[in-house]
Protein backbone atom coordinates (compact mmCIF):
# COMPACT_ATOMS: atom_id res chain seq x y z
CA UNK A 1 0.00 0.00 0.00
CA UNK A 2 3.10 2.76 0.93
CA UNK A 3 4.55 1.89 -2.01
CA UNK A 4 1.12 2.92 -4.24
CA UNK A 5 1.68 6.40 -2.33
CA UNK A 6 4.95 6.98 -2.79
CA UNK A 7 4.22 6.21 -6.70
CA UNK A 8 1.04 8.28 -6.36
CA UNK A 9 2.64 11.64 -4.72
CA UNK A 10 6.18 11.29 -6.70
CA UNK A 11 3.90 11.15 -10.37
CA UNK A 12 1.75 14.06 -9.01
CA UNK A 13 4.52 16.13 -8.59
CA UNK A 14 6.11 15.14 -12.15
CA UNK A 15 9.09 14.21 -10.40
CA UNK A 16 10.95 10.77 -12.10
CA UNK A 17 12.65 8.06 -9.83
CA UNK A 18 15.63 9.73 -10.70
CA UNK A 19 14.92 13.20 -9.96
CA UNK A 20 13.46 11.63 -6.29
CA UNK A 21 16.41 9.79 -5.94
CA UNK A 22 18.73 13.13 -6.04
CA UNK A 23 16.39 14.99 -4.16
CA UNK A 24 16.17 12.51 -1.34
CA UNK A 25 19.71 10.69 -1.25
CA UNK A 26 18.01 7.23 -1.76
CA UNK A 27 18.96 4.93 -4.47
CA UNK A 28 16.88 5.21 -7.84
CA UNK A 29 16.50 1.21 -7.59
CA UNK A 30 15.55 1.38 -4.34
CA UNK A 31 12.56 3.93 -4.82
CA UNK A 32 11.82 1.51 -7.88
CA UNK A 33 11.61 -1.18 -4.82
CA UNK A 34 9.72 0.76 -2.62
CA UNK A 35 6.97 1.50 -4.91
CA UNK A 36 6.82 -2.27 -6.19
CA UNK A 37 6.95 -2.96 -2.65
CA UNK A 38 9.97 -5.67 -3.06
CA UNK A 39 11.14 -3.38 -0.34
CA UNK A 40 10.55 -2.45 3.05
CA UNK A 41 10.88 1.30 3.68
CA UNK A 42 11.45 2.89 6.76
CA UNK A 43 9.45 6.30 8.66
CA UNK A 44 12.03 8.71 8.05
CA UNK A 45 12.43 7.73 3.96
CA UNK A 46 8.46 7.77 3.99
CA UNK A 47 9.06 11.56 5.80
CA UNK A 48 11.36 12.81 3.77
CA UNK A 49 9.83 11.78 0.06
CA UNK A 50 6.31 13.46 1.37
CA UNK A 51 8.29 16.27 2.19
CA UNK A 52 9.67 16.29 -1.08
CA UNK A 53 6.67 16.28 -2.86
CA UNK A 54 4.75 18.89 -0.93
CA UNK A 55 2.62 16.24 1.83
CA UNK A 56 2.34 15.70 5.17
CA UNK A 57 3.11 12.75 7.40
CA UNK A 58 -0.33 13.15 9.65
CA UNK A 59 -1.24 10.95 12.24
CA UNK A 60 -5.29 10.62 13.25
CA UNK A 61 -7.21 9.25 16.44
CA UNK A 62 -9.99 6.21 15.30
CA UNK A 63 -12.50 8.71 16.15
CA UNK A 64 -10.84 11.74 14.17
CA UNK A 65 -10.94 13.78 17.12
CA UNK A 66 -6.87 14.09 17.06
CA UNK A 67 -4.39 14.67 14.71
CA UNK A 68 -0.91 15.20 15.11
CA UNK A 69 2.54 15.57 12.96
CA UNK A 70 5.52 13.76 12.97
CA UNK A 71 7.33 16.67 14.07
CA UNK A 72 4.68 17.23 16.87
CA UNK A 73 5.36 14.07 18.66
CA UNK A 74 8.47 14.66 18.29
CA UNK A 75 8.34 17.95 20.44
CA UNK A 76 5.96 16.59 23.23
CA UNK A 77 8.30 13.39 23.82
Amino acid sequence: MIGKVIKYMRQKNNISQEKLSLLTNIGRSTISDYEREKTDINFENIERIAQICGYQVVFKSKDNKEEFSAKEIERKI
